[in-house]
């Protein structure tokens, strides 16, 4: 017997989610076999097994939270997951003239009152079955000898966890409905609903979705975060673009999009106003003297940031390359930890969706980010006798004043109005 374990994940991540068995119960697994697949703060894992034979036990149900070096499975040598299934039966004494005990005519003796189970005995045993619990809830009671029907269920439905057999104590409060009384609660009305609940749908936040929602408001409560804004003519790299697409295409297999400018172009513009390239750590600044620039994607669980290692070192190419390839990483849930950890500034594209001026919350412990928006034909003063339709787009930059000062906000964003406005510039940029 060997027990599959949660592998330690990355220095930040301490629990995860079940997301889903991609194993059952009985079934074969090989070394190496992926078995479970978990849901953390950031991605999604899929959890292997180190050792063949069968899975004979799950510890852990779908939609448990498990800690790093917890046991969610047992894996027991092939051929054992047979006698270790629980039937319904089990637990019960069973009894019939054929297995009791004889006299010496071969008359039947009388059932050994000892071994004859009660009324309540029996009443136990088909309420234990009845209830709805956690295999690692219901291997905990059998090691303790714990009544499920007598555990304090603290979900609505009344499925028992393990956590509930942890806390069991027989003097819990009487107005605490136990497991029993809860499904059977549950059967007479459906659960959680009351009259306008067919109004509503309760979807369960993912833990991903939930992470966000904590992060952000996290940051609200512990930066001094304000913005600014500027507006970008984007005349230049548009015909930049035109010019220079087919061309690009062919010989890089990818197309020439904005963000690959605007990439370049933030990391011109860190190299001038470095506080903006930073973190606070207690009471010391960490000036970086690298620039990873992460990348906001909208996924299906929610937003997330995959980093571009190393932007300053890359050309226009290899910036679209990554972004693509992370793109896609995020649409299909395929990013690992390492393509999320260690950015130092972030980039995201509201535009994509028609957002035509936003306040972007900062990706903390970064103390700034950068929001591009659509961009729009407005009229522009070219002097003081013309005015031309120009396609416009506003930027701002929201920065955590705590350690960015106005003064450096500003110029950060003068210097990307500057390198977008003339973008051949962009080239000479280090």
């Amino acid at each position: 017997m060997a027990e599959i374990k949660v592998p330690e994940l990355a220095e930040s991540i301490t629990e995860g989610t079940i997301a889903q068995w991609l194993k059952k119960k009985g079934d074969q697994v090989e070394k190496g076999e992926y078995v479970v697949e978990l849901e953390t703060d950031k991605v999604n894992v899929e959890i292997i097994s180190d050792f063949d034979g069968v899975l004979t036990e799950l510890l852990a149900e779908e939609g448990d939270t498990v800690k790093v070096g917890e046991a969610i499975a047992i894996v027991g040598e092939q051929g054992s997951a047979a006698n270790d299934q629980p039937t319904a039966e089990a637990g019960r004494v069973k009894e019939s003239p054929d297995e009791s005990a004889k006299d010496e005519n071969g008359s039947v003796e009388g059932q050994n009152t000892d071994k004859k189970p009660t009324v309540d005995q029996a009443s136990n045993e088909a309420a234990s079955e009845r209830i709805i619990a956690s295999p690692a809830a219901r291997k905990l009671a059998r090691e303790k000898g714990i009544d499920l029907g007598k555990v304090v269920s603290q979900d609505p439905l009344g499925r028992v966890r393990k956590q509930d057999v942890e806390s069991y104590s027989p003097e819990q409060k009487n107005n605490q409905k136990p497991a029993v009384e809860k499904i059977e609660a549950a059967k007479a009305s459906p659960a959680g609903k009351s009259d306008d609940d067919s109004r509503v749908e309760r979807i369960k936040m993912s833990r991903r979705r939930q992470t966000i929602a904590n992060r952000l408001v996290e940051v609200q409560q512990t930066a001094a975060m304000l913005t600014t804004f500027n507006e970008v003519d984007m005349t230049a790299v548009m015909e930049l673009r035109k010019r220079w697409k087919d061309r690009f295409y062919e010989e890089n297999d990818v197309r020439l999009g904005f963000m690959s400018f605007f990439t370049k172009a933030v990391v011109a513009a860190l190299k001038k106003t470095p506080y903006l390239n930073a973190e606070i750590q207690g009471d010391e600044i960490v000036l970086k003297k690298f620039y990873d620039i992460g990348v906001a994607v909208a996924a299906d669980e929610g937003l997330v940031v995959p980093v571009i290692r190393d932007a300053d070192r890359k050309n226009f190419a290899e910036i679209e390359n990554d972004i693509n390839e992370l793109a896609e990483k995020a649409r299909t849930n395929k990013l690992s930890l390492k393509d999320l950890q260690g950015g130092s500034f972030t980039i995201t594209n509201g535009g994509v969706f028609g957002s035509l001026l936003s306040t972007p919350i900062i990706n903390g412990p970064q103390v700034g980010i950068l929001g591009m928006h659509t961009i729009q034909l407005r009229p522009v003063a070219i002097d003081k006798e013309r005015m031309e339709n120009r396609p416009m787009m506003y930027i701002a930059l929201s920065y955590d004043h705590r350690i960015v000062d106005g003064k450096e906000a500003v110029t950060f964003l003068k210097r990307i109005k500057e390198l977008m406005e003339d973008p051949e510039s962009l080239l000479l940029q280090g």
